[in-house]
């Protein structure tokens, strides 16, 4: 940990180590002066949804007109708001932090931009479009002693810390497989905005379909569930099963990653019948099925039962990434890098989903080392 860190971490009151990173009480301050950078990610109604006024969103960088204009008519924003640049934005804004909400391929400019100033940073998932992109994110975040947070709507689940619960206290005995399920009906299908849906159907801008879009919520959790473990090999399949709608892109992607003893699966789809974001955890002694945000069923061998279980509270820094984001900003929260929104284990994520997009390319699997 640097010195900077270090010292910040010290100025905050009481210490708890839990899930991945450590908290400190909070203290009464004045909002987070909140950026955000681009509007063309549906996820950034999440922002503008929030009902806690911890947050001040005191700028917008866009320059798309209908989405611009989209978002003003929906939330009632200022023109005020609104800046045509990063300069524009830092000289007349002078935002605490930023949250981006631009196309994959594009976060690295983010990062770029304000890691040097200072700016704490938190980008959707994944953190990048390519490998070589994420590690040039890291080193700038390293470098200039700057957090960037990765979010994923499955790191506010009550079940995924459950699960990482039980995982840990050795309920489920040693790990033998795990399965993740994600997805929808497909972005057209579901109504996702023209803005978004023009750049998520991009393979440059997005890096791929659905193996990008929902491929990295399972390369996310188990890189978490397992300690930061990497897989030996990884295996991957992608197809257009409705190349009319999606013709330059994957819809249904399976993702293979060989680990000593065990073996993960993930199915990232917008073929599914329904939205879903479920995961299946394997061990010797039992096994985990997390059905949703907080349902889950457990397994267990010895009874030969499967019975409901229940998910214990989760804090609200855990419920909320702009919570998270706050407190981070603060610097009452320091991220452990191998946690979920931590940067060593979204660097993971992206040399994963890289690797699965070269293997289906190539039609065959890949050692881990290869890139």
């Amino acid at each position: 940990m640097s010195k900077k860190l270090i010292l910040r971490f010290l100025g905050g009151c009481l210490a708890v180590f839990s899930l991945g990173y450590s908290q400190v009480k909070a203290t009464d301050e004045p909002v987070l002066k909140l950026a955000v950078i681009g509007l063309v990610h549906d996820h950034v109604h999440w922002v503008f949804n929030r009902d806690y006024q911890d947050i001040q969103v005191v700028g917008i960088v866009e320059t798309n007109q209908e989405a611009i204009a989209k978002y003003k008519s929906r939330y009632g924003l200022a023109d005020s708001l609104f800046f045509d640049s990063f300069d524009e934005l830092m000289r007349e804004a002078q935002p605490e932090a930023v949250s981006a909400f631009n196309e994959t391929n594009e976060h690295l400019e983010v990062v770029e931009y304000f890691a040097p100033r200072g700016i704490p940073i938190m980008v959707e998932k994944p953190m990048a479009t390519k490998y070589e992109d994420a590690k040039r994110m890291v080193e700038l975040s390293r470098q200039y002693e700057v957090p960037l947070l990765v979010n994923y709507e499955t790191s506010w689940y009550k079940s995924t810390y459950e699960t990482e619960r039980m995982v840990n206290a050795g309920v489920l005995g040693d790990i033998t497989k795990m399965v993740f399920n994600t997805g929808h009906m497909g972005p057209k299908e579901i109504g996702c905005s023209p803005e978004f849906l023009e750049w998520l159907t991009d393979s440059i801008r997005n890096g791929a379909g659905a193996l990008m879009d929902f491929g990295c919520y399972g390369a996310n959790l188990a890189t978490w569930l397992l300690a930061g473990e990497e897989p030996l090999r990884v295996t991957a399949v992608a197809q257009r099963v409705k190349p009319d709608i999606y013709p330059n892109v994957d819809d249904e992607t399976t993702i293979i990653l060989e680990y000593p003893q065990k073996q993960v699966v993930i199915q990232a789809s917008w073929n599914w019948s329904f939205h879903r974001k479920d995961m299946e955890v394997y061990g010797t002694k039992g096994a985990i099925y997390a059905l949703d945000s907080e349902k889950m069923n457990w397994l267990d061998f010895d009874s030969g039962q499967m019975k409901a279980h229940i998910s214990q509270e989760i804090t609200p820094i855990e419920k909320d990434p702009f919570r998270m984001l706050l407190e981070v900003v603060r610097g009452r929260l320091i991220l452990n890098e191998d946690s979920l929104y931590g940067i060593r284990n979204n660097l993971k994520v992206v040399k994963i989903l890289e690797l699965a997009k070269r293997s289906n390319e190539l039609g065959r699997t890949l050692e881990w080392e290869e890139i």
